[in-house]
């Protein structure tokens, strides 16, 4: 019986292509919409919280412009910092403005970022060519620079600028390192050009540069994100005594609440998103339902033959009720389709990476199939209690 219905239903439509197609149509924008839209979202948003994850992850931001009386942190403080259980290290962090001067080749207007060696350290990626700063460096107080690739290519066009001499606001630093322009190497310049020319020197020759005793932006390094509301509580307990609890003396900036935030926003974007685009589908399904209706009518005559030959009515509503679902499925199956092609090209677009979305995927396919159900079932009710008697008056 089931058989039959089947390729019944699948006749019908065959036979009317065109209203069948039109019938269809606003399945597949409905689910076309959904598939689209959230997989482009998903993999949009995905990439920019990779790149927080990179940046931020394990990380905790300390701004602390002090008070009139002490600006920013001591050497001492830091130390206390970075004693806590569970810091793995601290990076200080200066960016001030200067010249760098290379033979005749004269640069202003440079951003000069003062870091230390426990900075490179846990940015492996950052260096394209050369090496990144160690404790030796530190120490010492040597005069090495590391450039990014586009102030590379004006001081030193056609050669390789590792081991060579530049001058930074008048004094001479060798560069051992160049950094890649694709790589911010500062957590609060992710919205900055990539082409900015850029130098990075040792933190304690950058506050000499800039005149200043004291640093007022560092990062601490969590070994243990699980840990990271407990080092927050000893930081706290440590910089309300280096500022003698004076409120706005700092900041405390945990990426990790950020991305939490930031997901919630996300999972918000794409409920409204999918609820937007459920409405083409409704759309569809009283689409599907007002040409099954139309359906039943052109078929009054066949049904009531049916009935008088003895065909059961739940017989008659099965196969309308398959009908409605081969419409519905139908018009799913092409909006998936179109969905994930038209998030492939975007994806390729943009630049980021194409991941189909298994929930979109099911919440259109599935979303499609309810709708040729409930939209499909009245018709269907009342194909099977047609009257056969009526139903033959119009013979």
């Amino acid at each position: 019986m089931i058989r039959e219905s089947i390729k019944m239903s699948w006749q019908n439509i065959s036979h009317n292509k065109m209203r069948s197609f039109l019938t269809t149509l606003g399945i597949v924008i409905g689910v076309t919409s959904i598939i689209a839209l959230i997989t482009i979202v998903q993999g949009v948003t995905g990439e920019v919280t990779n790149q927080f994850e990179s940046l931020g992850a394990g990380k905790i931001t300390i701004q602390a412009p002090g008070t009139p009386l002490k600006q920013g942190l001591t050497d001492n403080d830091i130390k206390r910092l970075s004693d806590i259980e569970d810091v793995e290290g601290v990076s200080p962090t200066l960016s001030i403005q200067g010249s760098v001067v290379r033979n005749a080749s004269v640069e202003e207007g440079i951003r000069i970022e003062g870091k230390n060696e426990v900075y490179f350290q846990h940015n492996p990626d950052l260096i394209s060519r050369g090496r990144g700063f160690n404790i030796l460096d530190m120490e010492s107080k040597n005069r090495v620079a590391i450039i990014n690739e586009t102030l590379e290519e004006d001081l030193f066009w056609g050669e390789d600028s590792i081991g060579e001499a530049m001058q930074i606001n008048g004094t001479t630093y060798t560069v051992v390192g160049v950094t890649n322009n694709d790589i911010s190497t500062d957590m609060m310049s992710m919205g900055g050009s990539g082409s900015e020319s850029k130098v990075i020197i040792p933190y304690q020759t950058a506050m000499g540069i800039a005149g200043v005793g004291n640093t007022s932006s560092l990062e601490l390094l969590v070994s243990d994100s699980n840990k990271t509301d407990e080092v927050i509580q000893n930081v706290e307990l440590i910089l309300n005594q280096a500022f003698n609890y004076k409120e706005n003396s700092y900041s405390i900036i945990n990426m990790e609440d950020l991305l939490d935030v930031m997901n919630s926003m996300t999972d918000m974007m794409t409920m409204m998103l999918a609820g937007i685009a459920s409405i083409a589908l409704l759309v569809g399904g009283i689409g599907i339902m007002n040409m099954m209706l139309v359906s039943v009518t052109e078929r009054t005559t066949e049904i009531g033959l049916r009935k008088a030959l003895g065909a059961e009515p739940k017989r008659i509503q099965l196969q309308f009720l398959i009908e409605s679902i081969f419409l519905s499925l139908l018009g799913g199956l092409i909006g998936l389709v179109l969905g994930l092609g038209i998030s492939w090209i975007v994806s390729n677009v943009i630049g980021f990476t194409f991941v189909p979305s298994s929930g979109a995927i099911g919440l259109g396919v599935g979303f499609s199939a309810a709708v040729g159900i409930i939209f499909g079932w009245a018709p269907a009710r009342k194909a099977s209690v047609l009257n056969p008697i009526d139903a033959l008056r119009s013979v």
